[in-house]
Formats: structure tokens, sequence, C-alpha cells
């Protein structure tokens, strides 16, 4: 091959090789350009997610916040309840018998007032007449706050009222009936609260 022909061929090898380096070169910035616009969208995306859970964290620790101090709140209002409750218990209890003791001193007073009159009474049937109306007072009271007398003279024996003190012969009644009363009983709205102590016939 001649000096020329070489030469020629060298200068076509040399071009071929400059335009496959532009080529790949070319090729390479392309793809830098697209790695970086990726990294670019992706950390726009990771800024856009960062301020959003950023809001919804603010949002959610207000919400917080909130209803901590509705538990507060009501947690207060349960304290104030309770107290409220116990102090109405306190004075029920305190103040239970302040009606009843209303209506059993009109009583008292009149018992002291027989007491006093009976030191000047001449006439003894004044007086049996004035315990009588007091006791009579006495009754109605009791039976307005429940209170029931048990008199069962004349009835079948009960052991749920009645206390069998002794138990006689007689000709007048059956046996198991209460010839005599020794003392009342009561109850309170339905419950004994004293058995009637009785003599019961054989």
């Amino acid at each position: 091959m001649s000096d020329q022909k070489k030469d020629i061929v060298e200068d076509e090898t040399d071009d071929k090789q400059e335009q496959e380096l532009e080529r790949q070169e070319k090729i390479d910035n392309e793809f830098d350009a697209e790695v970086a616009a990726e990294n670019s969208e992706n950390m726009e995306s990771k800024e856009v997610d960062v301020e959003f859970l950023q809001g919804q964290l603010e949002k959610l620790q207000e919400q917080s916040k909130v209803s901590l101090d509705k538990v507060v709140r009501a947690q207060a209002e349960m304290e104030n309840l309770r107290k409220r409750a116990a102090r109405d218990v306190e004075n029920a209890h305190k103040y239970a018998l302040e009606k009843f003791t209303n209506e059993l001193l009109p009583i008292m007073d009149s018992l002291e007032l027989g007491l006093s009159a009976s030191v000047k009474a001449k006439n003894l049937d004044d007086l049996c007449k004035g315990m009588e109306l007091t006791l009579e007072m006495f009754n109605t009271v009791m039976e307005k706050f429940g209170i029931t007398m048990i008199e069962p003279k004349g009835e079948k024996f009960n052991p749920e009222l009645h206390d069998a003190v002794s138990m006689q012969e007689t000709d007048d009644s059956n046996s198991g009936i209460i010839i005599e009363v020794m003392q009342k009983g009561y109850t309170l709205n339905g419950r004994l609260i004293r058995p009637a102590m009785v003599v019961v016939a054989k």
C-alpha cells in the first residue's frame, strides 16, 4: 500500500473513532440529564411528602390536645358530682329526723303543759282526757311516718310479729289465740321494729 492510501485509511479511521466518541458522549450526557431530572423529581416528591406529614402531625396534635382537655373537664365534673352526692348523703343522714322531730315537738309541749296542770288539777278526769289527746297526737305522728302499732289481742299467734311471754289455759279462747298484750309491737313501713309481747291461750 502506498503511503498516500495509508494516510487516507488512517484519517477515515480517526474520523470514525471521533464520531463514535461524540455519539457515546452524547448518550452519556442524555443519561446523566435523565438521572438528574429523576433525582430532582424524587427530591420534590419527598419535600411534598414531608410537608404533608408535618401538617397531618400538627392536626393530630391539636385534636389530641382538644380531646385531653375534654377528658380533664369530664373528670373534674365527675369529681364535683361525687363530692356533691357525698355531701347530700351526709346531710340526709344528719337531718333525716328533722321533720319527725318537728312533728314531735307539739307532743312534747302538750306533755309539759299536762304535767304542769297536774300539779294544780283537782279533777283527774280532765287530766286523763288531756293525756288521751296527747297520745292520739303521738299515734297520728307515727302513722304519718309509716309507724304502725301491733295490738293483736284476739288474733292468732304469729311468731313473725309476736313474742309469747307465757301461755295460759282459758275457756274463753281457742288454743293459739292471743288473750293479752303485755307490750305493743310496731312496724316501720311494713318492717318489724319491735314484736308485740303477748300471752297465748293453751
